[in-house]
């Protein structure tokens, strides 16, 4: 039997989806983007009780709607809906995981009169990296001695309301096996929410610990992409100047960024690191940086997308007489 609000779900999020001969409904692909409708979803339960999905085209494929949500990166509110929709237990642990973040049960919150050897290591490795107790107790950073997290320190992000809505665990150690873990949640957020003023500029930087150093106004992407749920809200609010600050090899994406901002009436600054993020240039020479950016305009844009496509073209051509 299919299961209309499930389809209903899935439809609005992958767009209005076309029954096929056997029953499923067939969409666009969002992983090759075929101009044709050739990602299929079975909504009539297997034996098992999931609902598989597979593109003909470019056979990214999976049995359960949660995992094609996660692929996709749907926001985390469509994750809250297929928890109340699906029936296998299996498949509800799966979302359970999106929706609830939480802290690991091992956190400690970092101190820097610790006993043990590994909350001494901890706060020396935040000291090392010039954070201050009071960035400690501001963005309640924590570590780990045990579990998944052992010998990491745990980044909290707050959304508005002070709810975590995800969190960041980075290793302290010398040479970690995994230098970064996080946990199995959207990242379809507004990291650092809590402290953010919407009507004051904005910097965006790749990384929490970037965020920290920069200290007034800055959301770390998490990555060098802008998901919806932020995009959004940097669209719609008061802001008028944004500062990007991305690293050397994100430029292509920071111009993208920097033109769809331009385009909706911002004021837009583009920070060049030359190297070096804003967390190894310490507050200081990042707010010198800043200082001395001028705002990007339309010209100056199409002329750093030409040196963007000179720089890689000329990367890929063969060196004469080798």
């Amino acid at each position: 039997m299919v299961n209309e609000l499930l389809v209903n779900l899935v439809n609005s999020v992958l767009g209005t989806g076309k029954r096929t001969a056997r029953g499923n409904q067939s969409y666009h692909c969002p992983f090759c983007n075929h101009h044709k409708p050739k990602l299929e979803v079975n909504f009539s339960e297997n034996k098992k009780g999931y609902n598989p999905w597979h593109c003909w085209v470019c056979d990214k494929k999976g049995t359960r709607i949660s995992t094609l949500f996660k692929q996709i990166k749907a926001p985390s509110e469509k994750f809250t809906e297929l928890f109340k929709l699906v029936a296998n237990e299996t498949e509800r642990k799966v979302v359970e995981k999106v929706i609830n973040v939480k802290l690991p049960d091992e956190f400690k919150q970092v101190t820097n009169n610790a006993t043990g050897i590994t909350g001494k290591q901890a706060w020396s490795y935040l000291k090392n990296r010039g954070l201050t107790m009071d960035d400690v107790y501001k963005y309640n950073l924590g570590y780990c001695e045990y579990g998944n997290y052992a010998n990491m320190i745990i980044i909290p992000s707050y959304d508005e309301n002070g709810g975590l809505n995800f969190f960041t665990g980075r290793s302290f150690e010398k040479d970690p096996y995994r230098k970064y873990r996080n946990p199995e949640a959207s990242r379809d957020i507004v990291p650092f929410e809590l402290f953010i003023n919407w009507k004051l500029p904005l910097v965006l930087c790749e990384g929490p610990f970037d965020a920290i150093a920069i200290k007034r106004n800055a959301i770390p992407l998490l990555g060098n992409n802008i998901q919806s749920k932020l995009m959004k809200k940097i669209v719609t609010s008061t802001i008028q100047k944004i500062y990007i600050a991305l690293d050397t090899d994100a430029m292509k994406k920071a111009l993208k960024f920097a033109e769809d901002f331009i385009n909706q009436g911002k004021e837009v600054y583009l920070v060049e690191l030359q190297g070096k993020d804003p967390s190894e240039m310490g507050f200081k020479n990042f707010t010198k940086l800043i200082q001395n950016t001028t705002p990007l305009t339309q010209y100056d844009l199409m002329e750093k997308k030409l040196q963007l496509v000179w720089k890689n073209e000329t990367s890929k051509s063969p060196i004469i007489g080798s």
